[in-house]
């Protein structure tokens, strides 16, 4: 694997695929098979492209991600590591800088913080601090946010932490067409990426079309995409509160209310455009994110509201969150740490006046 950067570059594949026709038929998979199929698709395209972590290998991924990789690729481009985060991001950063292109998985991103002086200090300010001389194309990626009944270390969301520093890429995948496009957005770019999956999406099935099933497929990353279509209020989510959005919109819909539900997938960058273009159509605002609520995504997309659509607010802006405390272990203390289907219902009412207010009911 080594000497493969000796070999002269291949020509460069396109950053996202061109358009292209396909039979609409759907077919579903899972979002560990999405993820598979991206990264073998990408392994076998570009031999620069290896992946490394814990149990990856011979125990083909602590989620399966990675099943079957080892035995068509080898131990030299699947590499199991002890369990010392640090140092095998650290070794991971090393390999791009060399012209490899790492694909970095944490078993979970609780455990990056073992290796966050790697992704930040080193991969993302290298560009930066060279002055475009050395690229760092590798991608972290792993589990991310609260999972089941794993306690406070294991269960916290990263994509603010690390969608705050410059040279990063952060992206958050809801369904199979996500993880599979964005995965392979990841891997040929440029830069770091930190890919933030959720385990608890793993094994969910989502229909994808032939045009996400070709080899070619591939994302643009910052751009977000309009699940759901409407009029009175902007439901904005990434990863896991998509659904619980998509699934509150249900219930709204039932009592007249028309809501518009944009899935980020990328957190950084941040369509701003899409997001604010909604909001001056629906002139409404509710933000979604498992994470804390302080310092969030949801603060930053308030704030880009307020800066660019300010005169086109019919409501105050509300924001869900993760409660601002540690991850209870109780099943039904974690119940409540977590955002619910039924509180994006409740804020959207607040925002198209159709409920009590929060003061109030208080």
């Amino acid at each position: 694997m080594w000497g493969v950067i000796r070999q002269k570059t291949q020509s460069i594949r396109p950053a996202f695929s061109a358009i292209r026709h396909f039979s609409s038929a759907a077919k579903e998979i899972t979002v560990r098979e999405a993820l598979n199929t991206a990264l073998d698709e990408e392994m076998s395209a570009d031999p620069k492209v290896f992946l490394m972590g814990e149990e990856v290998g011979e125990y083909q991924g602590a989620y399966k991600i990675s099943k079957g990789l080892l035995d068509k690729y080898g131990p030299d481009r699947v590499l199991d590591t002890p369990i010392t985060e640090a140092g095998f991001a650290g070794i991971g950063v090393g390999a791009a800088y060399y012209g490899l292109r790492p694909v970095v998985e944490f078993m979970t991103f609780n455990f990056s913080m073992q290796a966050i002086d790697h992704i930040i200090n080193s991969a993302a300010k290298s560009n930066y601090m060279s002055a475009g001389q050395i690229s760092v194309p590798i991608v972290f990626r792993g589990p991310n946010g609260a999972a089941a009944g794993v306690g406070a270390q294991h269960s916290q969301c990263y994509a603010s932490w690390y969608a705050s520093c410059p040279g990063l890429k952060v992206l958050t995948p809801y369904s199979s067409e996500d993880a599979r496009g964005l995965l392979k957005a990841a891997i040929r770019d440029p830069d770091p990426v930190v890919f933030l999956e959720n385990e608890l999406l793993y094994g969910e099935s989502f229909p994808v079309s032939a045009e996400v099933l070709d080899s070619s497929f591939c994302l643009p990353i910052g751009k977000a995409k309009i699940e759901r279509e409407g009029k009175d209020v902007t439901i904005t989510a990434y990863s896991k509160m998509v659904g619980f959005a998509l699934k509150a919109a249900e219930i709204l819909a039932k009592e007249g209310i028309s809501a518009e539900v944009i899935n980020l997938r990328s957190i950084r960058p941040l369509d701003r455009s899409t997001i604010n273009t909604s909001v001056r159509k629906t002139n409404r605002l509710v933000t979604v994110e498992e994470g804390f609520p302080q310092h969030g995504v949801g603060a930053e997309i308030c704030t880009s509201v307020i800066e660019e659509s300010f005169g086109y607010l019919d409501a105050p802006v509300e924001r869900i969150a993760g409660a601002d405390v540690p991850m209870p272990y109780a099943a039904n203390l974690e119940r409540m740490a977590v955002p619910q289907i039924e509180d994006i219902v409740r804020a959207a009412k607040r925002a198209c006046h159709r409920s009590v207010p929060l003061v109030a009911a208080a």
